[in-house]
């Protein structure tokens, strides 16, 4: 799969209401796997079959384990999905810490953080490929995957340099994530575009739409201290 590893803050993003903190347990999650062989062949069994194919049996047929092996390694089918989630969710909250706290507009940040999403998005291709549920599926644990999006769209409005789409940051939040996340997904998965081109373009396209003329020339825009 391609562990995506950032550097910076590893603390809480906003969580959803009622998301259990990071100082309580988790009594309901079930025991993650760790094993890098299965986390692999795991994302290549969803690759392939999609969420209902992904079995033990599948999984361990793909690492070369025996299903003994497997079961001994304490593996079960939710423990799989458990860990995938919360990897997933691990890098994404690190990605974007950089984006939230930097200095200058939130125009800037908001350019930074769509790179963050491209760059999670390309670790985690195959596991993304495999259904588009996956972010769904993760932000049942209390990530918000949109919140950093509405943060900086909130910060826009603040500095005059950015516009949501219907003047509603969460909504403009939602809009942009899945704007900008599926198709890359799908023209990094399925049409093997190159990486950098891709981001490229997909910036180019959004990021203009979303500084409305009107607003930016009516008041100056504050930038961040450094």
């Amino acid at each position: 799969m391609g562990r995506f590893v950032s550097a910076g803050y590893h603390g809480p993003m906003p969580r959803s209401a009622g998301a259990r903190t990071e100082e309580e347990p988790d009594r309901s999650q079930p025991n993650l796997v760790r094993d890098p062989r299965l986390l692999r062949a795991a994302v290549a069994v969803l690759a392939k079959t999609g969420w209902d194919g992904l079995t033990m049996e599948a999984v361990a047929e793909e690492a070369g384990l025996s299903r003994v092996t497997t079961w001994r390694l304490g593996a079960t089918r939710e423990g799989l999905i458990g860990s995938l989630l919360l990897n997933l969710e691990e890098d994404y909250r690190r990605a974007m810490w950089p984006a939230l706290t930097a200095a200058g507009t939130a125009r800037d940040r908001l350019a930074a953080a769509l790179l963050a999403l491209f760059e999670v998005a390309e670790a985690y291709l195959p596991l993304l490929m495999a259904a588009d549920q996956v972010f769904h599926r993760a932000s049942v644990g209390g990530l918000n995957f949109n919140e950093p999006f509405s943060r900086i769209f909130r910060d826009g409005l603040d500095d005059g340099s950015l516009a949501p789409p219907g003047g509603d940051p969460d909504q403009a939040a939602d809009l942009l994530f899945n704007t900008a996340c599926w198709p890359y997904v799908h023209l990094r998965g399925r049409h093997h575009w190159d990486r950098d081109k891709l981001r490229t373009q997909l910036s180019a396209v959004v990021l203009p739409k979303l500084v409305d003329p009107e607003l930016t020339s009516s008041r100056p825009v504050r930038a961040r201290p450094a």
